[in-house]
């Protein structure tokens, strides 16, 4: 795999591959809401530094989220009334499934990371 960009090139990538909301409380970010990358399958799991397990997230929910699993934190934002977007975070479980399957390795982030997927088509079809 080619060397990863920085990680100010890559919050660019992830925001203009993404947008710009937290993916999961919806805000837009502006210069009181700050946009980070954060990791969809955490590092603590296995998850790897690549871009296709980034998503653009608000410094509140990043720090709020974090080592949930995506699936539980994207159902508590829910029920926190916020317009979490399961679409965005399939999206991103499947482009990073993709990307193991092109890249090989990950062994520990592959049984988490399938169990995620799972979890989301079961709880969220249309995610």
């Amino acid at each position: 795999m080619t060397a990863q960009p920085d990680r100010a090139a890559r919050l660019q990538l992830v925001l203009d591959r993404d947008g710009p909301t937290c993916v999961w409380c919806g805000r837009p970010f502006s210069p009181l809401v700050r946009p980070t990358t954060e990791h969809v399958v955490p590092r603590v799991k296995g998850g790897p530094s690549w871009l296709e397990n980034e998503v653009a997230a608000c410094g509140r929910c990043n720090g709020e989220r974090g080592h949930r699993g995506p699936v539980e934190w994207l159902e508590e934002c829910r029920r926190r009334g916020w317009p979490a977007d399961g679409d965005r975070l399939g999206r991103a479980l499947g482009d990073l499934a993709a990307a193991i399957v092109r890249t090989g390795g990950q062994r520990r982030a592959r049984p988490y990371l399938d169990a995620q997927l799972r979890r989301l088509r079961r709880s969220h079809p249309a995610a």
